[in-house]
């Protein structure tokens, strides 16, 4: 199996765990709880930043010494309702008790502003529509580079229709070149509708010295350390992914593959 797709490791409690350490990277982090109704978990945040994202079901979060109440109304991701999720700086503290059977992600990158915490959707965040004919793909932006609270961390939610591409036409950002591109390593959490179906993720560099072509079930993790990175989503199976990107600095500009420029100047 590739080094850069993780399944999970259970059905219940953390089932995912990525650090700059295991992933050998330096900036991005993520876990994710699978938590029963009554059961709660929490972390300190430590030098880092953090972005609780209620992924399915419903939470009674409290974080930086305050009570956020209960977050989270989707029970399906597929539901495509906007997602509430909870900002939470470095040197703070937080913990979840799940109301409902439940589906937490921990988005994570270094953090030193101290911001303050905050919550995060449903209000603000409206899907959006991206791309043309079958990479047409929708798009919840939890928090990219237009919202000025993060140090590091751009958080979003895309859902790809059966049968079209996604994260295409093949694009790269890694090198640390601004304007003309940034380094930002990036972790796609990956979901799929039916839950017995699969999808297809490549990511390759120029060279071909990276070149993984993987197949993804509902529930995988895929990192990507540097190169392309497009999606598939075969007829009859909906994608979902939640991606977390951060770097050195918090701008998303990528280059095209050589080979798909001239559908990007088509379709600009």
């Amino acid at each position: 199996m590739s080094h850069l797709l993780h399944t999970p490791f259970g059905t219940h409690g953390k089932v995912h765990e990525i650090t700059p350490q295991s992933a050998g990277w330096r900036y991005v982090g993520f876990s994710l709880y699978r938590l029963r109704a009554g059961e709660s978990v929490g972390e300190a945040t430590g030098a880092r930043e953090v972005i609780l994202v209620m992924v399915e079901g419903k939470a009674r979060l409290t974080g930086a010494d305050q009570d956020w109440g209960v977050l989270g109304e989707r029970m399906d991701v597929f539901e495509k309702t906007p997602p509430h999720c909870l900002y939470l700086p470095n040197d703070t503290a937080w913990e979840a008790t799940a109301e409902t059977d439940c589906v937490l992600a921990v988005c994570s990158a270094p953090g030193h502003s101290g911001h303050a915490a905050r919550r995060i959707g449903p209000d603000g965040i409206s899907l959006t529509e991206r791309g043309k004919g079958t990479n047409t793909r929708y798009i919840n932006n939890i928090a990219m580079e237009g919202e000025d609270y993060c140090d590091s961390l751009l958080v979003t939610e895309v859902f790809t229709p059966a049968g079209h591409w996604s994260s295409y036409p093949s694009h790269r950002h890694d090198e640390d070149d601004y304007p003309r591109i940034t380094y930002l390593e990036e972790t796609y959490y990956h979901r799929l509708n039916p839950g017995d179906g699969f999808g297809i993720q490549r990511v390759y560099t120029d060279d071909l010295q990276l070149n993984e072509t993987m197949a993804v079930s509902d529930g995988d993790v895929v990192c990507v350390p540097r190169g392309h990175h497009p999606c598939g989503a075969p007829y009859g199976f909906e994608m979902y992914y939640l991606n977390v990107m951060a770097g050195p600095l918090r701008k998303w500009r990528f280059v095209p593959a050589p080979q798909v420029q001239w559908i990007m100047d088509r379709d600009a």
